[in-house]
């Protein structure tokens, strides 16, 4: 079974192949006969223009679109078709009616486990905890939606954007904590149009030429 992120415990070993992998939105082709392999431990960096099908490719990971042709191949210890992941998408889903509090017990109550404060620690909002999330600035909300992965039971995080809005201390404390799970066997793979700066990352271009904003929600 799976080890939670804010645990001591190693995750168990897991791989990801993909395989010729096609994918159309909105009846265009977006990429075609795509390849790669990753494994626990790794961080896969999803690089390339607006349009180019990084965001697709993260749904298509996470099982919310179907391929157009090719297959993703999960291996792991449990045998399971795709293991338990979180996918952090671009937009925050934060309630403004809820406080920091309450959105991050909403979140661990769903699908994870552990100290809401400690979570809010993990990416510096402590002080905000009682804070609605309606009055958080654009920085703050970012912060909240990825203090999230701090209470998943997730091996496998999928993030689109993640460092968008935050200044350099809210980079700080991502980076860190993408290292804590890698460090225990979790695998991440992260969406971005410029270089992330994570250490170890592996590059995955998806770099044809697309109009900007084809490859949105």
């Amino acid at each position: 079974m799976n080890a939670p992120e804010n645990g001591s415990g190693a995750y168990p070993a897991i791989s990801l192949s993909v395989e010729g992998l096609a994918c159309m939105r909105g009846g265009r082709a977006v990429f075609g006969g795509l390849g790669f392999a990753a494994a626990g431990g790794d961080t896969i960096e999803l690089r390339g223009p607006n349009g180019a099908g990084k965001s697709s490719l993260l749904r298509l990971l996470a099982g919310l679109l179907p391929p157009a042709a090719g297959a993703i191949v999960w291996t792991g210890a449990d045998g399971a078709a795709r293991p338990p992941l979180t996918y952090c998408g671009h937009r925050d889903p934060v309630k403004p009616w809820l406080t920091v509090r309450e959105q991050l017990a909403w979140w661990r109550d769903l699908e994870g486990n552990g100290s809401v404060e400690a979570a809010a620690g993990a990416m510096g909002i402590g002080p905000l905890l009682e804070v609605a999330g309606g009055l958080l600035s654009a920085g703050q909300r970012r912060r909240l939606a990825l203090a999230r992965l701090a209470l998943a039971e997730t091996q496998v995080w999928l993030l689109d954007e993640p460092a968008v809005s935050l200044d350099e201390d809210g980079v700080a404390l991502l980076m860190a904590m993408i290292g804590r799970h890698r460090a225990r066997g979790g695998l991440v793979v992260v969406a971005t149009h410029q270089p992330s700066g994570l250490p170890h990352a592996r590059t995955v271009n998806l770099g044809r030429d697309a109009p900007d904003g084809a490859d949105g929600p």
